[in-house]
């Protein structure tokens, strides 16, 4: 299966989108995200940002490392994004967008976006993200923007609050993603002891929340430019995938020098936040990350795949009649 268009929106939206086009990268996390936006992001005229969600708790208020190796008050990248954005980072008011965060961000919420509802704070909470994406934009002299937040609800915002989003589903086969978010992994940008592991779920929270997310991108993708993007398929025709998604941007016919049926060239980048694979660079081998099958306790694995047998089907991850 290679990469599917969904939709060639949009539709439903009732202004304009402006801005740079944003790839958002949407899914549940363990789902490949970061190492797909690294490669987007060592395209000419892309920046990839990382996980933009969490740039005003993590970047901000924690002042974590960038994926630069630098903390994210001393990045220069980020200082100038924060200067052309805001005049300076220190005229962010953190409190302001931790309360719009809870107000629209939230997978729950999606009903009531896609509804219409609370139309004020998403439009003020998306105009923070819109300044951010346009001035990381000008500062590395890109036209493109990715945008790895993964958070369904940061998706609907953006896009109802006018950014020029084009939307890429991620997934991953739930009893994988529920087996690396069972182990312990460790977050080499925390500055402080209290942040020093990601955290773990139980195999009922995720598959739920992997049903969740799933059905709300979904949603969104009907009203977008998007397509879908299985993980496995990635990293089995990496070439092909890359070049399906860079298509979303009117770029699927770049030159990908840093790609290769086995491995990818990855570089330094500024992404403020992500999984601890954006700190390793270099020639990086490309392959399907299997240990769930090897190493996933049987009840973990049955259980998952009775609790989101459904979508598993839709996805072809199960035949019809598979329970193991």
């Amino acid at each position: 299966m290679t990469a599917q268009p969904v939709s060639d929106g949009p539709t439903g939206w009732t202004s304009p989108a402006d801005g740079p086009p944003v790839l958002f990268l949407a899914g549940i996390g363990r789902s490949g995200t970061t190492l797909l936006e690294r490669v987007l992001g060592a395209v000419p005229g892309v920046v990839a940002l990382g996980e933009t969600m969490h740039l005003w708790e993590r970047g901000l208020e924690r002042g974590e490392r960038c994926g630069c190796g630098e903390t994210f008050t001393v990045c220069p990248f980020w200082a100038a994004v924060g200067e052309e954005a805001f005049g300076g980072w220190e005229h962010v008011d953190v409190a302001r967008m931790a309360h719009l965060k809870r107000r629209v961000d939230r997978a729950s919420r999606v009903p009531v976006l896609a509804a219409g509802g609370l139309r004020e704070e998403v439009v003020e909470y998306a105009a923070a993200y819109r300044a951010v994406h346009a001035a990381a934009a000008k500062v590395a002299d890109a036209s493109v923007v990715v945008d790895s937040s993964k958070q369904v609800s940061l998706g609907w915002a953006l896009a109802l609050g006018g950014a020029d989003v084009r939307l890429v589903h991620c997934l991953r086969d739930a009893r994988g993603v529920a087996y690396s978010w069972s182990q312990d992994v460790a977050r080499p940008e925390a500055v402080d002891d209290a942040h020093q592991s990601m955290g773990r779920y139980s195999a009922a929270t995720i598959s739920a929340l992997w049903l969740l997310h799933n059905v709300e991108i979904e949603a969104l993708g009907r009203r977008l430019p998007s397509l879908r993007l299985r993980y496995e398929d990635f990293v089995d025709d990496p070439l092909s995938a890359t070049r399906a998604v860079l298509s979303l941007v009117g770029l699927g016919e770049v030159d990908l020098p840093h790609v290769d049926e086995d491995s990818f060239e990855l570089g330094v980048t500024h992404s403020c936040a992500g999984n601890p694979m954006r700190y390793t660079h270099g020639r990086v081998p490309v392959r399907r990350d299997v240990r769930w099958r090897l190493s996933q306790p049987r009840s973990q694995r049955q259980a998952v795949t009775a609790l989101t047998y459904p979508m598993l089907r839709r996805y072809s991850y199960v035949p019809h009649r598979e329970v193991r």
